[in-house]
């Protein structure tokens, strides 16, 4: 039985927001190309015949829509892009489907479909107003939280899974009380924090990027006002907690980059190149096209590129690290936020100071 996630750009890079430390806007003006526009209706046809060729009964298969914004292609492509999945899908192959979004798009149209096809979006707002609106305006310049917010109300009236992806900036991570009061105000449930990348291009002006200091400060912070939530039945799914929990209680690695090494990832751009990496869809970098090879051939192509085959040199403070074994020294793109790089390690001061408390709460909850 196969388990595969596919990610795919339906967008391309194209955006209708302004957010000043967008990362894919950094990556595609790097490339030749920057967008390839929207995705032909043609090549996400091909796309699905050459996945759907190569599975059988028992597989599962998820399609995650990233961007960009992937709402740019409009609703109509998602609904032939799902409809044609479930016409050429063998028997048996369970499909699922994901969604990350800017949430400016959604209205009712929009939620209805999610529902009726089981998407799990991945909704972004960075907390309350202020702290929103600092970082993410639309293509005007005007402020978007109200209208994000619109968006989750909208799918939690219509019972659509999500997740919040808030991205985490230098100055946020000084507000953690801040943004725990968010989100206990708009019973938040599922959230993840995503940390804020220095450009690939440095001499481009971009949103303060997360240092190993401030990652340390925010989720020290956070801690107990989680742990007191989650003592009293309260439990809000923080992503990094999850992932900590998974890798110490149950030797598993879910986020890409936990442990250090790169996992095979099939990013797949409007015009069916594959990456990969999303955080490197670069020129230099595309490997295969999906929408004229089949999955099979492409990700044998993932498994043996170059990307994954890169020695990458751990921190020298990772020497003697009784975590290093676990995290591996990190994701190499998010070195320099998280682990540090001359500098003492932002992760491992959070798990000397949490860890073991972490997993105590856990057990007691358990």
């Amino acid at each position: 039985m196969k388990r595969l996630t596919i990610m795919i750009k339906p967008a391309s890079s194209l955006c209708d927001m302004r957010c000043k430390y967008c990362f894919y806007y950094d990556v595609a003006a790097q490339r030749h190309e920057a967008s390839m526009g929207i995705m032909p209706l043609e090549t996400a046809s091909a796309i699905l015949n050459n996945v759907f060729s190569q599975l059988t009964a028992g597989d599962h298969i998820t399609f995650a829509f990233q961007g960009g914004e992937p709402g740019l292609a409009g609703l109509d492509y998602f609904k032939f892009f799902a409809e044609t999945a479930k016409k050429i899908a063998p028997k048996g192959v369970r499909i699922h489907y994901a969604f990350q979004t800017n949430g400016l798009m959604i209205d009712t149209d929009w939620a209805v479909f999610f529902r009726q096809h089981n998407f799990l979006i991945g909704l972004s707002m960075d907390g309350d107003a202020a702290l929103h609106n600092q970082n993410r305006p639309d293509a005007a310049g005007k402020g978007t939280h109200t209208r994000v917010l619109a968006a989750k109300k909208l799918l939690d009236k219509h019972s659509v899974q999500y997740n919040i992806l808030c991205v985490l900036t230098s100055e946020t991570a000084r507000r953690a009380r801040r943004v725990w009061d968010f989100i206990m105000a708009e019973n938040i449930r599922h959230i993840q924090f995503i940390p804020c990348l220095e450009p690939l291009d440095t001499n481009q002006e971009a949103a303060p990027a997360l240092t190993p200091a401030k990652f340390y400060q925010f989720y020290a912070t956070l801690f107990p006002l989680w742990k007191k939530e989650a003592q009293k039945g309260n439990v809000i799914n923080i992503r990094m907690f999850e992932d900590l929990v998974g890798m110490f209680l149950a030797g598993q690695n879910i986020t890409c980059g936990m442990s250090g090494r790169c996992s095979p990832q099939m990013v797949v751009e409007a015009d069916g190149g594959v990456y990969p990496c999303d955080f490197y869809v670069l020129d230099e970098y595309r490997i295969a096209d999906l929408s004229r090879q089949n999955l099979k051939d492409v990700f044998e192509a993932v498994a043996s590129s170059d990307f994954l085959k890169e020695a990458r040199p751990q921190p020298a403070h990772c020497a003697g690290c009784a975590y290093v074994k676990w995290c591996g020294g990190g994701c190499k793109r998010m070195t320099r936020a998280v682990y540090g790089e001359g500098e003492n390690c932002g992760m491992r001061a959070f798990l000397d100071e949490c860890l073991n408390d972490l997993l105590a709460t856990v057990r007691g909850l358990r």
